[in-house]
This record gives structure tokens, C-alpha cells and sequence, in this order.
């Protein structure tokens, strides 16, 4: 079967309780996706698990545990076809204890709803996502402020949010007057997949038409292969099945490819035997599908999340040390030399240690060379040392095997991009 529409991968964002889980289940009941004799059933199912009016959540939050406890913790992905696209969209978790996950989410989409509900307004996580998505390179993104039945659909309490989010966005380097706000009600539908008829005042789209109102993204194509691996199956009758989304690149049958760093950390060669996506057999895949894929010669033992699938002619770099341009987000104290975090690098999570601060500009626009520490809402060049194997190139070489966030103590601290990069050797 051909794929006749490009691919869009949408990632679904904000505080908990927002209300993303939701509008997403609105939308796939509302075009058809899921049958009321499903919904029905999610429906008794949310009511057996005393989560009256979660049904719609339901329908991403598949994980028992998830029905218990009434969050999202992994990333569920749904597909929906639009006029113009084939959309996978994402649902990331809005926990605070989920973001790792919602950095991954973050990594593999193309463009972003930024969710919000009308009633309680920007909150802390609200920013924590905003600069997340700004650093992952998502630069198109649309705000869905939600739970506009909460707030009897009025004008100023979405003018409200409005400026409120804006601010934020702003603050992330994002134009807001570039940005569209959807008025919605995922609970009610209002807006979602149909226009509502509670807001006489709204002349936006509803989250459907803004699907094929974003920009389709450019694929990185030419670029060599590269593919982060998300996890490693072992399916009866096929083997080992790792799975990731195509960074950039194209991989065909055949292809001959080098998976780095591996369990030995050296690399591992193998050959592309199958490529599987939603199901299917495809004799070639491209940057932006998720897939599935069968090496000759790499088996479950050899390989695990984090690793990268490259072309063998032209591999990634492992990172002996690198030079990277980092923001500080939100870190408690201050951040000194000898520091070492958690660095979630495309699918990888590897600590770095700060061995040099190069130099520093504050908020205030002040430049500072060698400074001693760094802290809130300083940007930085810094020079860092993993403690472990990360697959890593520079902005300029490949942008998106370049990004990374800073996680410590189960927060955010900072993030950035790789400037310059000393390869390690490989004896």
C-alpha cells in the first residue's frame, strides 16, 4: 500500500488534569475513530473504576494502572487521518514524575498542542513544557484552551489564558502573534472535531482543522540514517524487532547499517531485513515514520533504548566530551563544575558532567567568560563529559541528533543543543 498523504507527528502537551487525555479521545470518537459501542464500554469502565467522565481519556490511557490512578505515564499513540495528512498524534504525560517520557514525546513530534485549561491558567508545568518543546525543536505549536465549559464559555476568560500563555511563550522565545488559540471543550466537544455552537465570539478553527492548518514538516531526507531506538522486541517467527522513529534519513531493505553504541559500546553491524509500520511490510521507511525493524546479525541482548541505528557509511559520533550551548530552566541552587546530571539525548538517558563553564550571558544581557557558576535563566557555553557511551552530533552536522534536556532529581533543570563534538576512538 502506498502512503498517499505525509506524515505528521502531533504530540499533545500541558499540566495535568488539563485536560489532554480528553481532547484527544473527543477527537478520535468525534471523526469516527472509535465506535459509541466502544465509548460506551470505556464508559462503564471509567465508572467501575469511580472515574465518571473519563471516558474519553481513556481511550489513550490503555494502562490499568493508568485507569487507576487517572494520569497518563507513557506515551500512547493514536493515528488519525485528515485531509491533508496522516497524523500520529502523541499524549504526553503531564506528571511531573512522567516527564522523561514527555521529553521523548516531545523529541518525535513535528508540531505541538499546548493545552491549557481556562479555568486554573498557566501553571509551573505549564512553562516547564513550553521551554521543553522550544528546546526539542518543535517550532510550530498551537494552544487548545480547554475546559471552556468550566468558565460558561465566556470571552474574557479565554482572553484571559490568552495573555496569560503568551507571556510564557514569549518568555521561550516563541511569537505568540504567530501562534493559534482554540477555545475548546474536549469534555463537551466543543471545538475539537465540531464547531460549537457556545461561542458565538470564536471565529478560530477546531483542533481538527488546525491538524491541516500546521506547515507539513520538512523531512530531513538527506541526511545520513539515523535511528534512535525506543525499544527492542522479541516477536515470535521474526526475531528481534527494535522500534524508534527515523530521525533522518532513509532506510531501505538491505541497507547495510551500524547500531551505536551497542552493549559492547564499539557499534554493532547488521543488515535491514524487514521494515514494519502500523502493521505493514514497507521495502523503504523515512525520517519521521515510526517503525519496526528486523537486523540480520543484531540480536535482543545487543541493543537497548538509547541506542542509534545508522547508516554504516556514514555513522553518528560517540561523544567523548562536547561543547553545547545549555539554558537553565529551573534548577534549585546553581550549577558549578564537577556537576553531573541526567542527559536525555534523543531516546538515550547517559550522565554528563560539567567540566568547563566557557562562558555565560545572564538574563540581563551581561556576558561573563570562566564564570563560576550558572544559574535560573542563564544561557551557557559549557563543556561536558559523559560518563558512559551517548551517541551525539553537533547542530550543524544533524540538528535533530543534537538537542538534549538536563533532568535531576526528577525535575528539568535546563537544556540545549551540541555545538562542537570530540569523537571517542573506537579501539
Amino acid at each position: 500500500m502506498a502512503k498517499t498523504k505525509p506524515t505528521l507527528n502531533a504530540v499533545f502537551v500541558g499540566h495535568v488534569d488539563h485536560g489532554k487525555s480528553t481532547t484527544i479521545g473527543r477527537l478520535m470518537f468525534d471523526s469516527g475513530k472509535i465506535s459509541p459501542e466502544e465509548l460506551e464500554k470505556l464508559k462503564a469502565e471509567a465508572q467501575k473504576h469511580g472515574k465518571a467522565g473519563f471516558e474519553f481519556a481513556f481511550v489513550m490511557d490503555k494502562f490499568k494502572e493508568e485507569r487507576e490512578r487517572g494520569v497518563t505515564i507513557d506515551l500512547s499513540y493514536q493515528k488519525l487521518i485528515t485531509n491533508k495528512y496522516e497524523v500520529t498524534i502523541i499524549d504526553a504525560p503531564g506528571h511531573k514524575d512522567f516527564v522523561k517520557n514527555m521529553i521523548t514525546g516531545a523529541s518525535q513530534a513535528d508540531v505541538a498542542f499546548l493545552t491549557i485549561s481556562a479555568k486554573d491558567g498557566v501553571q509551573p508545568q505549564t512553562k516547564e513544557h513550553v521551554w521543553l518543546l522550544r528546546t526539542m525543536g518543535v517550532k510550530d505549536i498551537a494552544v487548545n484552551i480547554n475546559k471552556m465549559d468550566a468558565v460558561e464559555y465566556k470571552e474574557e476568560a479565554f482572553n484571559k489564558a490568552k495573555v496569560d500563555v503568551s507571556a510564557v511563550l514569549k518568555g521561550a522565545g516563541y511569537q505568540p502573534d504567530k501562534i493559534t488559540f482554540l477555545a475548546i471543550s474536549g469534555f463537551k466537544g466543543d471545538n475539537v472535531a465540531k464547531k460549537s455552537t457556545n461561542m458565538p465570539w470564536y471565529k478560530g478553527p477546531t483542533v481538527l482543522e488546525q491538524l491541516d492548518l500546521f506547515t507539513a514538516p520538512e523531512k530531513p531526507t538527506n541526511l545520513p540514517l539515523r535511528m534512535p531506538l525506543q525499544d527492542v522486541y522479541e516477536i515470535t517467527g521474526i526475531g528481534t524487532v527494535p522500534v524508534g522513529k527515523i530521525e533522518t534519513g532513509i532506510m531501505k531493505i538491505g541497507q547495510k547499517i551500524i547500531i551505536l553504541p551497542g552493549r559492547s559500546g564499539k557499534g554493532i553491524e547488521g543488515e535491514i531485513k524487514t521494515i514494519e509500520m502500523h502493521h505493514e511490510q514497507m521495502p523503504q521507511a523515512e525520517a519521521g515514520d515510526n517503525v519496526g525493524v528486523n537486523i540480520r546479525g543484531v540480536g535482543k541482548k545487543d541493543v537497548a533504548r538509547g541506542d542509534v541505528v545508522c547508516d554504516a557509511a556514514s555513522p553518528a559520533t560517540i561523544a567523548e566530551e562536547f561543547v553545547a550551548q545549555v539554558a537553565v530552566i529551573s534548577h534549585p541552587t546553581v550549577i558549578a563544575k564537577g556537576y553531573t546530571p541526567v542527559f536525555h539525548v534523543h531516546t538515550a538517558q547517559v550522565p554528563c558532567q560539567f567540566i568547563e563553564l566557557i562562558e555565560k550571558t545572564s538574563p540581563d544581557g551581561t556576558t561573563a567568560k570562566n564564570p563560576d557558576f550558572l544559574k535560573n535563566g542563564d544561557v551557557a557555553k559549557v563543556r561536558l563529559k559523559p560518563i558512559g557511551n551517548l551517541v551525539l552530533e553537533t547542530q550543524a552536522t544533524n540538528p535533530h541528533m543534537a538537542r538534549f534536556a538536563i533532568r535531576d532529581a526528577g525535575a528539568t533543570v535546563a537544556a540545549g543543543v551540541c555545538i562542537e563534538v570530540k569523537p571517542k576512538k573506537l579501539v
